[in-house]
């Protein structure tokens, strides 16, 4: 037996499902239990970014599911398929061993197909399209233009169902078996997250004549490291050591990680300096923005980037800058020395 389903009536069921699960004990994570009457199993969510959808699904369906789609705008998708299979009715298909890339746009109306009993494990990554710039920008901030295919706006969306390589069965079996808990799992999902989609990404640019920016860096090593620069954007005033943030980032040598020295080298290769002179340039910008704002006193700007010492601050500061805090504060022009 079928059971033909609209998107709509899908989603209340869901949504009926929703009211009767509950919150993980992880901050930002949501467990929701499959609707009974369709099937057994679940979907994980997990806010790993803003504006950034990122779940795990793992589920199996009583009866064949037929779920009518309308057009619609649809965001930009990353899926990998470990198990299962999804059919649409213009010859997509979705399965173990495959991965989609569903790119910004519109959707057509169509059918999609779900078999009966066949266990489905999912990983699913949606977003806004322009946030491939926040991931993989070009110099000037902007998306490489080999990917612009993928923002079709009020256009039919691009849809690709690439076969799984062994790099990405790899990040994806790493997702589901993820060991850790807390802060350091949400760190961990997010390079993988981020990793996961820049070896979905490298076919593309390599077969459009994108060049890498160190091609002595594998992809996945390359979103690892942007990865960590990231890491270090929100703790800027209290970072983790260099081996702390390889081990966040790369887990272990054991486990293919990535090793102290390839952190250090590929950070240079990707942004033209050291760990620790790209930590202290950050500080030293954010505290010049803070001082010129005139609302903080210079030892709270020290404090709020991590400088206990003002001293060391006030010097740190005028090697940058030119200034000392105090003139910055009082409104002196920089006369920039780095």
């Amino acid at each position: 037996m079928t059971i033909t389903l609209t998107y709509k009536e899908s989603r209340e069921l869901w949504a009926e499902a929703e009211i009767n699960s509950l919150q993980n004990q992880e901050p930002d994570e949501f467990i929701c239990q499959m609707p009974r009457q369709l099937g057994k199993g679940y979907v994980q969510e997990i806010e790993l970014y803003p504006d950034v959808c990122f779940s795990i699904l793992n589920y199996e369906y009583h009866d064949d599911v037929l779920i009518k789609l309308a057009d619609c705008c649809h965001p930009l998708q990353f899926c990998v398929s470990l198990t299962g299979i999804i059919t649409d009715e213009y010859g997509g298909q979705l399965k173990g061993g495959y991965t989609l890339i569903s790119g910004g746009g519109v959707r057509r109306a169509m059918k999609i197909e779900f078999q009966k009993s066949q266990p489905f494990v999912h990983i699913n990554i949606e977003m806004p399209p322009e946030l491939l710039a926040t991931f993989f920008p070009t110099e000037d901030g902007e998306i490489p233009p080999q990917l612009h295919f993928l923002l079709n706006g009020n256009d039919r969306q691009t849809l690709m169902y690439p076969k799984i390589t062994p790099s990405v069965q790899g990040v994806a079996q790493q997702i589901i078996s993820c060991p850790y808990q807390g802060m350091m799992k949400r760190m961990f999902l997010q390079a993988k997250v981020h990793e996961l989609i820049m070896l979905q990404l490298t076919p593309i640019l390599t077969d459009r004549g994108e060049l890498q920016r160190s091609p002595q860096l594998k992809p996945s090593t390359i979103a690892r490291i942007f990865h960590a620069r990231d890491i270090l954007h929100f703790c800027l005033e209290n970072p983790p050591s260099i081996l702390e943030l390889a081990q966040i980032v790369g887990v272990s040598d054991a486990c293919g990680g990535l090793r102290l020295r390839t952190l250090q080298r590929g950070f240079h290769k990707c942004f033209g300096t050291s760990v620790f002179n790209y930590i202290t340039d950050k500080r030293m910008e954010k505290a010049e923005r803070w001082l010129r704002e005139k609302n903080r006193s210079v030892a709270e700007v020290a404090n709020l980037v991590g400088y206990s010492h003002l001293g060391q601050f006030a010097a740190v500061f005028k090697r940058k800058f030119g200034i000392t805090p105090s003139e910055c504060l009082l409104g002196k022009k920089s006369g920039s020395r780095s």
